[in-house]
């Protein structure tokens, strides 16, 4: 309301750029609509020349995203784990569930058999497949296993 104050072509420009932000992109965090709207405010008021006010109020909404960011979940990818090892897969579930828990991959097993298990796992971002593939791998001496990652779309509400 400062950066328009008086103006009346400003404001029906706020006006015209929220409708714009609100009605063309699509926006599935409302999040992500102040950080559009509050980006906007700090544009004007540039473009305005307050500079100070500017200032203040980004470090006012840095400080604001940064604390509503730490209550967020962390990240996370949802795969399907196929593990094979054999004659003797499901009687290793406990090792494999050990390997999941200790890269804290929260998992739920979807089917066992003799020779497969089958989870849908679900991987925070910053936690390499890799390697827990590799320590997967290391359970069988022989080296005739087989780890597979085939990643799903997360489940919509």
């Amino acid at each position: 309301m400062l950066v328009v104050g008086t103006n009346l072509a400003r404001a029906f420009g706020v006006v015209g750029a929220a409708g714009l932000v609100r009605y063309r992109a699509k926006v599935d965090d409302p999040k992500d609509a102040g950080v559009m709207l509050s980006t906007l405010a700090l544009g004007l008021a540039s473009g305005v020349g307050q500079y100070v006010m500017a200032v203040i109020s980004a470090v006012f909404i840095l400080i604001t995203l940064w604390v509503l960011e730490s209550f967020e979940p962390q990240a996370k990818k949802l795969f399907t784990l196929t593990i094979k090892m054999g004659e003797d897969t499901d009687s290793r579930r406990k090792e494999f569930n050990a390997i999941l828990r200790k890269h804290h991959v929260d998992f739920e097993l979807q089917t066992s058999s003799d020779e497969e298990v089958c989870y849908e796992a679900s991987v925070p971002l910053e936690v390499e497949r890799d390697h827990i593939t590799t320590e997967i791998l290391k359970l069988d001496p022989e080296g005739h296993a087989a780890v597979e990652w085939a990643e799903k779309k997360p489940k919509t509400k």
